[in-house]
């Protein structure tokens, strides 16, 4: 049964999330996301609240020979263990410190929210919104708002120019669309970076710096309502 309360419905989707539910219970969940928008929405809640976490720990390949010796020492012969209390068996156990660590990692996210995204509208001459941009961890996203293309023989240019930062740096010629999705490796989306469209020669600028007009130009802050 789905519970109706909020709180309640938002603890279930946060164990769905993080594997801890019984197969009989991850199956239920599973058909209630079908017709239950709002479990829905709790679900895809935590699933953007705990994917950072698989930046954590890079992936590394075990040393040689580790299974072997985690064989070697076990020990083969076959015991017979007394009764014991059945919340001392080891699967139990398993899944208590599983839903123990799926609490702790959810108390950290919730102390330790994620960064606000970031956004600003980059204005034309007229003081009219041009072009808006949105960034996050997962890059720099740039859309037009009914924006002229770039005049014959010319492109358009995005930019980056980080707060302290000498010089821009190039996220890119700007498709004829009008968007564009850039995940950069050496500068991260921060709040006051500048935000800046130029217009340059077919291909891109020729030195890696702008070398056309500045076109439109913005400063990234948190979106409204962060």
């Amino acid at each position: 049964m789905i519970p109706a309360d909020p709180e309640a419905r938002d603890a279930l989707a946060a164990e769905y999330v993080l594997g801890t539910l019984e197969a009989r219970e991850a199956a239920e969940v599973a058909r209630a996301l079908e017709t239950d928008t709002a479990l829905a929405e709790a679900v895809a809640r935590w699933e953007a609240r705990l994917a950072p976490l698989t930046a954590l720990a890079a992936p590394e390949t075990p040393p040689a020979g580790l299974w072997d010796r985690i064989e070697a020492a076990l020990d083969p012969a076959p015991r017979v263990a007394p009764a014991r209390p059945r919340w001392r068996d080891p699967w139990r156990l398993g899944a208590l410190g599983a839903t123990a660590l799926a609490a702790g990692l959810a108390a950290i996210l919730l102390v330790r929210p994620a960064p606000a995204p970031l956004m600003t509208v980059l204005l034309t001459e007229r003081e009219q919104p041009a072009w808006l941009v949105q960034a996050d961890r997962q890059g720099i996203r740039l859309s037009s708002l009914n924006t002229r293309p770039a005049p014959p023989g010319r492109v358009l240019e995005l930019w980056a120019l980080p707060q302290g930062a000498a010089a821009p740096t190039s996220l890119g010629l700007i498709p004829h669309d009008g968007r564009l999705v850039v995940r950069p490796a050496t500068i991260r989306p921060e709040p006051g970076m500048l935000i800046e469209i130029t217009l340059e020669p077919p291909g891109g600028s020729p030195t890696g710096r702008p070398t056309g007009p500045i076109q439109f130009i913005g400063r990234l802050a948190p979106a409204a309502g962060s």
